[in-house]
């Protein structure tokens, strides 16, 4: 891939999105960020993330979200025929209980809208987010690609399945090369507040107890974002093509006659919940106060990710370990909070 190509990459301001982008201008690329800055978690810290991302000359900014169509159709309409990381959404498997109709207008609406301005402007490559929520009721473990995946439980979960089965259509109907990424728990600097690690880092600091569901109960395949972000950079390059040996009376859900990928993004080593809390008690040097509670609506019990499809397409899989990410996103939170809230750099 032309490393001076502009590429679109929507949720700019969102934990993934602002790493993706920095990498991608590192290798001389011009990056369009699209972000709608909602409030689903504090706006301090995506304003926080541009402003980084606002450093380097290679980066520009439009504040708006997926659902709105028109201005996607001039975002697209002055970048031309590029390549596109779509990794704007609503995120969070337990909000979905309770707000379906947001992911419906982000996940559903959203997404439609980006399929027709690649369609429109002929993009050259859509890479979007899905998720690991995909496998939902599955006990397959670990989970592979070529796997069906009819059974989510929980309504994000949902959305992330039709948006797989819409970019398929694109790519049938109009020869779109899509690839799907299906991430499994990703954490590191810059992180997202809602998410397991900087809520528990922010409990223990304060002397609070963490919630810990499923008594401690549950097994995840933690991913370090540098990971997840070599992973798309290498997927980006390598466009879609259509499977010769697809085979529609045996159709294999992870590939097809159309240009149309999915690839699992995991490390490939799942760990314990309880493991998990107790490397970042090493690394804070407090114990934490675990409130212990049963199993939650839309979760699952584990999460285990096969990526060989994934290193036989790209030659690349995560490995990064729980003991060197978590550490890293201790030490950044620290002088985070420090540098913007004036609170001390160290414990």
């Amino acid at each position: 891939m032309d490393t001076t190509a502009t590429v679109v990459v929507t949720g700019a301001a969102g934990f993934i999105g602002f790493h993706v982008s920095r990498r991608l201008m590192a290798r001389g690329h011009k990056v369009i960020g699209l972000d709608n800055l909602n409030d689903y978690y504090d706006v301090r810290l995506k304003l926080d993330r541009l402003e980084q991302l606002g450093e380097c000359k290679q980066f520009s900014f439009v504040a708006a979200g997926v659902e709105d169509r028109e201005a996607l159709q001039q975002v697209f309409a002055h970048a031309g025929a590029v390549r596109v990381v779509h990794l704007a959404a609503q995120a969070g498997v337990r909000y979905s209980i309770d707000h379906p109709e947001t992911y419906v207008t982000s996940n559903l609406v959203g997404f439609a809208n980006i399929l027709e301005a690649c369609r429109h402007s002929k993009a050259g490559h859509l890479v979007y987010a899905s998720t690991s929520s995909v496998y939902g009721a599955s006990r397959m473990i670990p989970f592979s690609e070529h796997a069906v995946t009819d059974h989510p439980v929980s309504f994000y979960a949902a959305t992330k399945k039709a948006n797989e089965a819409m970019a398929h259509s694109y790519a049938y109907l109009y020869g779109l090369p899509c690839t799907g990424l299906r991430f499994f728990t990703v954490y590191g600097p810059w992180g997202r507040p809602d998410m397991a690690l900087f809520k528990f880092t922010q409990a223990i600091l304060a002397g609070e107890p963490i919630p810990v569901f499923n008594n401690g109960n549950m097994v995840r395949d933690f991913t370090y974002v540098d990971d997840i972000v070599e992973a798309v950079i290498k997927a980006l390059d390598r466009p879609a093509t259509p499977d010769p040996d697809w085979n529609g009376k045996a159709p294999d859900p992870a590939t097809s006659s159309a240009p149309y990928r999915i690839y699992n993004i995991g490390n490939s080593k799942p760990e314990k919940l309880l493991r998990y809390i107790e490397m970042l008690e090493q690394c804070l040097g407090r114990r934490a106060i675990m409130d212990f509670q049963p199993m939650q609506p839309g979760d699952v019990l584990e999460t285990y990710a096969d990526t060989s499809e994934l290193d036989k397409a790209v030659g690349y899989k995560p490995d990064t370990p729980i003991e060197v990410g978590v550490k890293r996103f201790v030490d950044w939170y620290l002088e985070y909070r420090a540098r913007k809230y004036q609170l001390e750099p160290s414990l």
